[in-house]
């Protein structure tokens, strides 16, 4: 079982990393319901377009 502390450190990680392109992910948090699942959460396209160029930018490094 995942620490409870581990996931909300991935988290706000993922967080700071999306802020670093721009992005934000307003659902983004821990699945509650689930142990050591981070939550996604909806984004609208324009929010998820931004995600793509910015793994693809990633992606040709």
């Amino acid at each position: 079982m995942s620490d409870p502390y581990d996931t909300t450190l991935c988290v706000e990680e993922l967080r700071e990393a999306l802020d670093q392109h721009g992005i934000t992910l307003p659902s983004l948090g821990v699945d509650i319901l689930a142990a050591g699942l981070v939550a996604l959460g909806n984004c609208n396209i324009a929010t998820a377009r931004e995600l793509a160029a910015a793994l693809r930018k990633a992606a040709e490094r």
